[in-house]
């Protein structure tokens, strides 16, 4: 069986999980439940996949097959084994055994999974009273049980598909959810995209520090992988404020096989926890982030004396924390080989005060590289389009490159996409840096400086199409031929009227 049928089989039997969910709980809520139950069944299939495959070399030495075990990627008490949870479906206390189970999963594995479990409980009143919560987990642990999630390396072969499994559910909660659950997730063309710009290589770091449920890192060190035969040599670093999300992120890395990678846990700008040894801010070859756009109350009080002088080139609105994180982002740039991609909305290019001295100087600094207009509706929930700045401490030139990507994309009902097609187009257009009539420009600092550092794309890329000229003698000639043809048919009607005597 190819891996395209297990990955839709597999997909198809975790959304199929959901079910036991819905009319219940609300999707934003049971997404903790179903994508938690995932990681453990996987974690489950592979300790028993590995425990048969001992027992079948050493089946008479159970004390070496026990040694080997300890040194497993997790450790898996018995107790905490989704077969013995399976087993017990029936009687009462489901809630309570799996939140014991994952409690005794994380004490046996604290140096990889300390408090990723502590802001989910299966006993929680949120699934209802005794009996209905019960029922519900039940029900859970056998669609868990079905043979199309049995996530056994000897039968799945290609762990990927695990992973790939919990990024689509996390991607249909996303869609589904709305503005809620979508600030957790980057669309995959975006995230591919920024990853395919970043063009990220062997012995490099990258960082999101708004990095949700990790698939945009995860998409960078995929490039390596991709273009060094599988190589893990990078290091992945992110940072998210919500405790479940990143709990998402931290299970996500586990899933794909992404262990080089620290997830902090913690509010970005008023208290970065990705420090070097010196306790100053660590700095990425790639820094890439989707930032919540224009957040209120992002910590406007502390910027003034923030001890790490992010905010040197100015302080950002009260109400719009957009420049606060990509403040926070080129800071992080290592010297030389520093790059950075950020989605904010259109409004970080033209609105004026503070902002417009922030943009002024990261301009004149020459840090920026590119900015890149994306069509509308992308992004879960919201319809507003965005675009993405790219940053480059060492540029190979002083000018701008703009990109007017916004009306290429494969319309959707409710969300727009691009397609591989646009992609390429927006990757080549980049890396050519080239003015390309009616899709982008390359701008000058003189032109910047004439615009009074308005970044807005319109200004820069003219997409005007001329309308062609009319001919009004050959329209009046038409519109006197139909007339005539009209007035014969009216006289036709009314001899076939007369017929029937009307």
């Amino acid at each position: 069986m190819n891996d395209q049928i297990k990955q839709d089989e597999v997909n198809k039997a975790v959304w199929a999980a959901c079910d036991t969910f819905r009319g219940t709980v609300s999707a934003d809520v049971y997404k903790d439940y179903v994508l938690t139950m995932l990681f453990l069944k996987y974690l489950s299939d592979v300790w028993q996949d590995h425990y048969d495959k001992y027992q079948k070399e050493y089946g008479d030495t159970p004390e070496l097959i026990a040694e080997l075990m300890t040194n497993e990627r997790f450790v898996l008490p018995e107790s905490a084994n989704f077969t013995t949870l399976y087993k017990a479906r029936h009687e009462p206390g489901n809630g309570e055994r799996i939140d014991k189970a994952l409690h005794a999963i994380e004490e046996a594995n604290v140096g990889k999974l300390r408090d990723v479990f502590q802001d989910i409980s299966f006993n929680s009143n949120k699934l209802g009273e005794e009996k209905q919560k019960n029922d519900i987990l039940r029900h859970l642990l056998e669609d868990f049980s079905r043979p199309e999630l049995n996530m056994r390396p000897s039968r799945i072969g290609n762990l990927d598909v695990i992973g790939n499994a919990y990024e689509f559910l996390i991607k249909n909660f996303a869609a589904d959810a709305g503005r809620k659950a979508g600030e957790f997730y980057t669309p995959p063309e975006v995230s591919e995209l920024m990853a395919e710009i970043m063009d990220m290589t062997e012995g490099e770091e990258a960082c999101d520090p708004t990095c949700g449920s990790g698939s945009l890192l995860m998409k960078c060190g995929r490039r390596v992988q991709a273009k060094f035969g599988g190589s893990k040599k990078y290091a992945l670093y992110g940072q998210e404020s919500i405790g479940s999300t990143w709990a998402l992120a931290k299970m996500n890395m586990f899933l794909h096989g992404e262990d080089n990678h620290r997830i902090e846990w913690g509010d970005t700008i008023n208290n970065p926890k990705l420090l070097d040894g010196d306790d100053r801010l660590k700095h990425f070859d790639i820094v890439v982030a989707n930032p919540p756009f224009s957040l209120d109350k992002w910590g406007v009080d502390a910027a003034e004396n923030d001890r790490f002088g992010r905010f040197r080139r100015g302080i950002p609105p009260r109400t719009k924390g957009d420049y606060a994180f990509i403040l926070h982002m080129i800071e992080t740039m290592k010297p030389r080989t520093g790059r950075m991609a950020v989605v904010a909305p259109h409004g970080v290019l033209f609105r004026g005060s503070s902002e417009g001295r922030i943009r002024q100087k990261l301009i004149e600094e020459n840090l920026l590289e590119a900015v890149i207009g994306l069509p509308e509706k992308l992004f879960y929930g919201t319809g507003i389009p965005a675009c993405i700045l790219i940053f480059r401490k060492t540029k190979a030139d002083d000018k701008v490159l703009f990109i007017d990507a916004s009306r290429e994309f494969k319309s959707g009902k409710n969300q727009n996409q691009l397609d591989e097609g646009n992609l390429a187009k927006i990757v080549e257009t980049y890396r050519a840096r080239e003015t390309v009539d009616k899709y982008a420009y390359l701008a000058t600092p003189e032109e910047l400086a004439e615009n009074d550092y308005n970044l807005n794309i319109p200004r820069y890329v003219d997409t005007f199409e001329e309308e062609e000229e009319i001919d009004l003698v050959a329209v009046r000639a038409e519109r006197l031929k139909l007339k005539a043809d009209l007035a014969a048919l009216e006289e036709k009607m009314d001899g076939y009227l007369k017929e029937l005597g009307y």
